[in-house]
C-alpha cells in the first residue's frame, strides 16, 4: 500500500531586520524578512519549502499557500516524487488557480513553495543534498522537469538535451573541483542603504579580510549620496576589488542612465534592476545606454518567459534568478537552460532570508550539469539570518562550500520558528 501525503502546515514567520536598517534600499527602506513557510509530507518524514516576503503580505502569501492544500494533500508521495514535472505543470495549469496569474504573482510564489517542499522531501528521502541529486539525474530526466511552452521559439526541448549532453561527461570532475574549491561568492552586507559611511567603510574592509573579491552596494536614493558612498567603497576596495550597484527598479529608463553616468568612474561591475522588472524594452535600452557597464535583473521577474524575453532582447548581461520568485526548483532549471543556451552568466539574487541557504543548490547544480562554467559568476552572501536554518550556509574565503546534508535549504529550526511566528511569537510578543 503506497504512503499518501498527509501533512501540510504553513506558518507566518517574520523577522524584525528592520530594526537595524538590515535590508534596507532605495525602495524598501524598513524591510522585516520574512518567510511564508510550508511543511509538507507524512507524520515521519516532512520537507520544507516558503515564499521570501519583507514583511507586510506574508499572510496574504501564507494564504496563497494554505489554497494549495487540497491539491497535494492524498496524493501517493513516491509517485509524486518520482515525476516532479509532471506535478508542477499540473498545479500551473489547474484552470481557476491560472485565472489568478498566469503564471504570476502570490500564486505562482506559492506553486514554487510547495514544489521546492517536494524537491525538499525527495533530497532528504535519498540521503542527497539537492544539488548533488539534481547533477545526477540523466539529461532526459532533468528535461522532463521543464515545461518548454511559451520557450519553444528561444529554446527547444532537443536543444536543452544537447546543452545537457555536452556537460555530461565533465559532471565528475566538476563535483570534485566543487568540493574541493568551493563556489564563487559576493557579498552585499556592506552596502545597505541605511549604513552610514563609518560602517560602510567598515564592512567593505571585513569583506576583503574575510575574502570577498566582490561587494555590491545599493544606490538610487540619492545620486549625490551614491557619489560620495562609491567614492569611499572604492577607497577601502582599491582597483582590484570589484562592486556592483543596485538600485532595485529605482529608475526610469532616462533618468538611469544619466544617473549612471555619474557613478561610471567607479568602475561598477554592474547596475542591477535599473528600472521596472517587467520592462524589457526598458532593459535593453538603459544597457544600451550605459555600456560597456553591465546590466544584471532576475530577482523580481516573475516567471521564464520574461526571461526568455529579456535574453531575447539583449535586455540584460547577467541573468539573476531567486530561489522563491517563479513556481521552484524546476522553472529555475528553465531558467539556467535558457542562459546557457545565450552564453549568459547567472549570478544568483539571495539577500533575504534563506535565499542563500535555497539558491546555492542550484547554481552548483548548473555548475556540474548546465553551463559547466562558474567563470564571472558568483552567488551573492548576506551575512543575516543563517542561525537559524538547519544547514546555515558555509561561506569562507568568499566562496560557498558546497552542502552535504540531506535535502534543498529550505529548512528552518523548530524554535526559531516558534519564536518567529507573526503575531504571537515572543519576538513579536515583546
Amino acid at each position: 500500500m503506497s504512503t499518501s501525503i498527509t501533512h501540510f502546515a504553513t506558518t507566518d514567520v517574520r523577522f524584525p531586520t528592520s530594526r537595524h536598517l538590515d535590508g534596507s534600499d532605495a525602495m524598501n527602506p524598513d524591510p522585516d524578512y520574512s518567510a511564508a513557510y510550508l511543511t509538507l509530507g507524512t507524520e515521519s518524514e516532512q520537507g520544507h519549502g516558503f515564499v521570501f516576503t519583507i514583511g507586510r503580505g506574508n499572510d496574504v502569501q501564507v494564504a496563497a499557500i494554505e489554497s494549495l492544500r487540497e491539491h497535494i494533500v492524498g496524493l501517493p508521495l513516491e509517485e509524486t516524487l518520482a515525476n516532479m514535472g509532471a506535478l508542477a505543470r499540473r498545479l500551473n495549469d489547474d484552470s481557476q488557480l491560472r485565472w489568478l496569474g498566469p503564471e504570476k504573482g502570490v500564486m505562482h510564489m506559492a506553486i514554487g513553495a510547495v514544489v521546492n517542499a517536494l524537491w525538499d522531501l525527495r533530497a532528504r528521502r535519498e540521503n542527497k543534498p539537492l544539488w548533488l541529486l539534481l547533477s545526477e539525474l540523466s539529461p532526459e530526466e532533468i528535461a522532463d522537469l521543464v515545461d518548454f511552452r511559451y520557450l519553444s521559439d528561444a529554446l527547444t526541448r532537443e536543444e536543452a538535451l544537447e546543452i545537457l549532453r555536452a556537460s555530461e561527461a565533465g559532471r565528475a570532475e566538476r563535483i570534485a573541483l566543487l568540493r574541493e574549491r568551493g563556489y564563487p561568492a559576493y557579498t552585499t552586507t556592506p552596502g545597505w542603504l541605511g549604513y552610514s559611511d563609518e560602517k560602510l567603510a567598515r564592512l567593505c574592509r571585513e569583506a576583503m579580510d574575510e575574502g570577498f573579491q566582490l561587494i555590491k552596494l545599493k544606490v538610487g536614493g540619492s545620486v549625490d549620496d551614491d557619489v560620495r558612498r562609491m567614492g569611499i567603497a572604492r577607497e577601502v576596495c582599491g582597483p582590484d576589488v570589484k562592486i556592483a550597484i543596485d538600485a532595485n527598479q529605482r529608475w526610469d529608463v532616462q533618468e538611469g542612465i544619466d544617473w549612471l553616468s555619474q557613478l561610471a568612474p567607479f568602475s561598477p561591475e554592474w547596475i542591477e534592476e535599473p528600472t521596472s522588472p517587467d520592462d524589457i524594452l526598458g532593459h535593453a535600452a538603459i544597457r544600451a545606454g550605459v555600456a560597456p557597464m553591465k546590466v544584471a535583473t532576475g530577482e523580481h521577474v516573475q516567471n521564464r518567459i520574461v526571461f526568455k524575453q529579456l535574453l531575447q532582447a539583449k535586455g540584460l548581461d547577467i541573468l539573476q534568478i531567486d530561489a522563491t520568485r517563479v513556481a521552484g526548483v524546476n522553472e529555475n532549471i528553465a531558467n539556467l537552460l535558457l542562459a546557457a543556451k545565450f552564453g549568459v552568466p547567472v549570478c544568483p539574487h539571495a539577500g533575504g532570508v534563506g535565499l542563500c541557504e535555497a539558491v546555492q543548490h542550484l547554481s552548483m547544480f548548473d555548475f556540474v550539469a548546465v553551463s559547466g562554467s562558474w567563470d564571472g559568476r558568483w552567488v551573492e552572501f548576506v551575512d543575516h539570518l543563517h542561525e537559524h536554518f538547519e544547514v546555515p550556509t558555509d561561506v569562507r574565503e568568499g566562496r560557498y562550500w558546497a552542502p552535504e546534508a540531506p535535502g534543498a535549504g529550505f529548512g528552518m529550526k523548530a524554535a526559531s520558528l516558534a519564536d518567529h511566528t507573526y503575531p504571537t511569537g515572543p519576538v513579536w510578543a515583546e
